[in-house]
């Protein structure tokens, strides 16, 4: 999964070498936390949140179909 939403958004934001995904492990599965330059965080995040949520929906539909549970935090 942490593959998967580094393409996406390094195909989203203008500086591609400051987008940083952590893992971390949890008791109630996995947390991924989206690192972006501050400049390029209205892009990944989008009008009212819209590209969060679809890059959030687009995590965890593979990961259920895993058995697993998977959130992103972009911080």
């Amino acid at each position: 999964m942490k593959d998967l939403v580094q393409y996406i958004a390094e195909n989203l934001v203008d500086d591609v070498e400051r987008v940083r995904i952590k893992e971390i492990r949890t008791n109630s599965g996995t947390l991924l936390e989206l690192r972006v330059a501050r400049e390029d965080m209205g892009r990944v995040i989008g009008a009212g949140g819209r590209i969060a949520n679809a890059i959030r929906v687009v995590v965890r539909v593979p990961a259920m179909r895993q058995g697993k549970q998977v959130s992103l935090e972009i911080v």
